[in-house]
């Protein structure tokens, strides 16, 4: 059985969440987490875990969702961060892509909700795009474990991360035909620093890209990582999914 470390399940993305829930079981996914990005969507998360048996979540504050962010967040965050099935914090991190970034206030909220991880030895699972040198040096200041989600940078970066105590999270870019860094990153570290996950609805692997994601799509990774790793998918299998439940309490 699969586990994806990493998805999104809003109503606003899935008109038929029940008939998708039957289709992840079908095929061989037993375990979701579903991540927040903000208030409102950390409260749907709360929501699927306590409605469907396959659904672990977690929640926290995205850094390109931080208009509306606010301090009484924080306080939402840490009241519900113990909630039953809540397994991570997150998504959260660093994100510099777009030319109008507040990179203080990302630097602000990323490292209020470190506080908390830390404070209730929680998981987190970090978003990080065009901003990973800040990442590290920030995680490197807290002594956490977790998952980096939708790994993009450099073999060197992976293993650092992995020194901090990080796995690499693997979603369907790596099915991509121009997925050469984290094809590199994957022929070499060791498969138990190495997590399947999807970010569904978004980056749905090969032959389906350009259509919706899904959390079924997750064998499709793995069979990836099987034939760049010249191993069986069922000990990727095995693998990955010993390594998720290393690191989040299911």
């Amino acid at each position: 059985m699969y586990i994806d470390t990493h998805c999104h399940m809003s109503r606003n993305d899935y008109n038929d969440i029940p008939f998708l829930i039957d289709k992840i079981r079908k095929s061989g996914v037993n375990k979701i987490i579903v991540n927040g990005c903000s208030i409102e969507s950390s409260k749907e998360v709360l929501e699927l875990t306590k409605k469907y048996d396959i659904v672990y979540g977690a929640i926290g504050f995205h850094p390109t969702e931080l208009d509306t962010f606010k301090e009484s967040d924080l306080e939402w965050l840490e009241e519900h961060i113990n909630d039953d099935k809540i397994v991570a914090l997150g998504e959260i991190g660093l994100d510099y892509h777009y030319d109008n970034t507040d990179k203080n206030k990302q630097n602000y909220a990323f490292k209020k909700q470190l506080e908390i991880a830390k404070k209730y030895n929680k998981p987190i699972i970090v978003h990080s795009r065009d901003a990973i040198q800040d990442t590290y040096n920030i995680l490197k200041e807290y002594n956490l474990k977790g998952s980096l989600h939708c790994f993009g940078s450099s073999l060197e970066m992976a293993r650092e991360f992995i020194k901090l105590g990080y796995l690499i999270g693997v979603g369907g870019v790596v099915t991509f035909k121009n997925a050469k860094n984290i094809v590199n990153v994957i022929k070499n570290i060791d498969l138990e620093y190495i997590l399947l996950e999807t970010d569904s609805p978004y980056l749905t692997p090969e032959p389906y890209r350009g259509e919706q994601n899904d959390s079924s799509y997750i064998p499709l990774i793995a069979n990836k990582i099987a034939e760049i790793k010249e191993i069986d998918v069922e000990v990727v299998e095995k693998t990955t999914t010993a390594n998720a439940s290393g690191i989040f309490d299911f």
